[in-house]
């Protein structure tokens, strides 16, 4: 059990679209903002869970058409809030300071994101530790990794909500912006890179 929140812990730290966004959006939009964009994001990671346990995300994505579908949507959809993340708050004419993306917005990057559903795959049917009660695992790898879950994506967004604090200058504020936004395309990128 040891072995596997080791695991969750280093699987979820890692710089992927939803901690790197959770960063993005409190720095560019946030604590109140931050926290909807969190529940949005511990919504979606729990439907995601629901669909690796039940066998659909294997029933989807044996189908090539499906796969296609859904990786287009994650580039399209990563790419526009990479976007609003680089340019919050920005004087660009063509992408203003929107409203932040909510819970449905959290919910939606889950729904896409390549890195959620590959480590919940990786964690539900790996590193099995009750053999004999596999109901009982599950029940107790979901509580693991939510209880890690949590407090992880909110150090993310505390970092995030400090650097809107800190008052940088407007310039510096933006690089960190875009540095983040293009942080998240990098591993989008290198998720595609390994699908092929």
């Amino acid at each position: 059990m040891l072995t596997f929140a080791a695991a969750v812990f280093f699987l979820i730290i890692t710089p992927g679209p939803g901690v790197l966004s959770t960063a993005g959006v409190g720095a560019a939009f946030g604590q109140q903002a931050g926290l909807r964009y969190v529940t949005g994001l511990f919504i979606g990671t729990n439907l995601v869970l629901a669909a690796v346990i039940t066998g659909l995300t294997a029933a989807l994505l044996a189908d090539d058409r499906f796969r296609v579908i859904l990786f287009g949507a994650s580039i399209c959809y990563l790419g526009y809030l990479a976007l609003r993340i680089a340019f919050a708050g920005s004087k660009i004419a063509f992408i203003e300071r929107q409203a932040p993306p909510g819970v449905l917005g959290g919910i939606a990057l889950q729904a896409i994101n390549p890195k959620a559903y590959a480590v919940n795959t990786a964690l539900i049917s790996g590193f099995g530790f009750m053999p004999q009660n596999l109901p009982l695992e599950i029940t107790l790898k979901l509580a693991i990794m939510n209880a890690i879950w949590i407090p992880i994506h909110l150090v993310w967004l505390w970092l995030g909500i400090t650097l809107k604090r800190i008052n940088l200058p407007h310039r510096t504020q933006r690089r960190i912006n875009i540095a983040m936004a293009t942080s998240m395309m990098i591993v989008v990128a290198l998720a595609a890179f390994s699908q092929t």
